[in-house]
């Protein structure tokens, strides 16, 4: 009975710790002004009929500040990078000069930095359901154990137990999003 509740646990811990990770990666993919190749991940690119991350088929390279470079190991893939990219809905025009694409940050607008910021939000809201979910099927697996003989005083401890993990995740979700909008509302 213990090891079992000693694993629901386990695995929910774990199960935030994941939550967490993604809303990480998706935070490192809303730019904030300055070029970061991390915005081109989760563009895939039609390699010969298969979908392959972008990163898998070109150099992606930070030229300045403002500035990214796409060079393809292979030039007739100049054109599907080119549409995976416009396809991809990141808010940037690829520039072909026929060698190499480079993608021009423009300087954010007030207003465009309010939608990153509405961004950042949604996915720390989208974190959060995530991490209440994984405590509602926690507390829900704390309980079946409680009907088939857990002591009613461990299974309360389990589920403060819980309870306590998703207020510290939490925590963290809110500060990861409070430091994505101060670094997109910087100037």
């Amino acid at each position: 009975m213990q090891d079992d509740l000693t694993l629901i646990l386990d695995d929910a811990a774990d199960s935030m710790k994941k939550a967490i990770g993604h809303l990480e990666a998706e935070l490192t993919k809303i730019r904030a002004g300055k070029a970061n190749p991390a915005i081109l991940d989760g563009i895939y690119v039609d390699y010969y009929g298969a979908a392959t991350a972008l990163n898998q088929v070109a150099n992606v390279a930070i030229a300045d500040a403002r500035t990214l470079t796409i060079q393809p190991w292979e030039k007739n893939m100049l054109q599907p990078i080119e549409r995976a990219i416009i396809a991809s809905n990141i808010g940037l025009n690829p520039q072909n000069d026929g060698v190499i694409i480079r993608l021009f940050l423009p300087p954010l607008t007030e207003e465009r930095r309010k939608e990153f910021v509405k961004r950042v939000n949604g996915e720390g809201e989208q974190a959060k359901v995530a991490i209440r979910n994984i405590r509602r099927d926690a507390i829900e697996a704390i309980k079946k154990l409680q009907k088939d003989g857990l002591s009613e005083d461990t299974a309360k401890d389990a589920e403060a137990d819980v309870q306590t993990m998703t207020d510290k995740n939490s925590v963290v979700i809110d500060k990861h999003c409070e430091a994505k909008e101060k670094e997109i509302m910087s100037i």
